[in-house]
């Protein structure tokens, strides 16, 4: 991607994930990026990770308790507060990732006409045939739900940072 992010002279991109709750998947795929980054060394890439809601319902929560205990059993430290996506969200982040096609149906009619931000399924980033491109929420689930998700999102984390390391993201 060539577009310049919003607060930096540099090539940095800024990304966000975007759920229902912003309690369960996305906070967790804003860590597993987070974490992923550093792993790989590419934090030079990347200015901005975060993430929000469709809905407030759960604003200022943090993760809930299984997405930490998913996290933290597989290394991932997640540290969120819960928040609604804000119309300037769209002209912050280069990419926002939707976790299914609602919340990709929500924001694409949210975002306002011009802004900036690049909005698709985090699940475009698959290359694994057996694995399902939608990440399913897990909040009504038991533990394998959550586990799913995180290695749903550790795959698609390495794969965009990989893409974007070779400028094909």
């Amino acid at each position: 991607m060539t577009r310049e992010p919003s607060n930096s002279g540099d090539n940095k991109i800024s990304v966000a994930f975007c759920c229902l709750g912003n309690i369960c998947r996305s906070p967790m795929a804003e860590a597993v990026l987070r974490h992923a980054t550093s792993e790989m060394n590419l934090s030079h890439l990347i200015n901005e990770i975060d993430s929000f809601g469709t809905s407030g319902f759960h604003s200022g929560d943090g993760p809930d308790r299984r997405t930490v205990q998913i996290c933290r059993a597989n290394g991932v430290p997640v540290n969120h507060v819960s928040r609604q996506v804000q119309l300037s969200d769209f002209d912050r982040f280069d990419y926002i990732f939707a976790m299914d096609r609602e919340n990709l149906e929500d924001l694409n009619y949210m975002q306002p006409r011009g802004s900036k931000s690049k909005i698709m399924l985090f699940g475009a980033y698959c290359e694994d045939a057996k694995m399902d491109k939608i990440i399913s929420d897990p909040y009504y689930g038991g533990p394998d739900g959550f586990q799913s998700s995180f290695r749903q999102l550790d795959h698609f984390s390495r794969t965009f940072l990989k893409r974007l390391a070779a400028g094909t993201a």
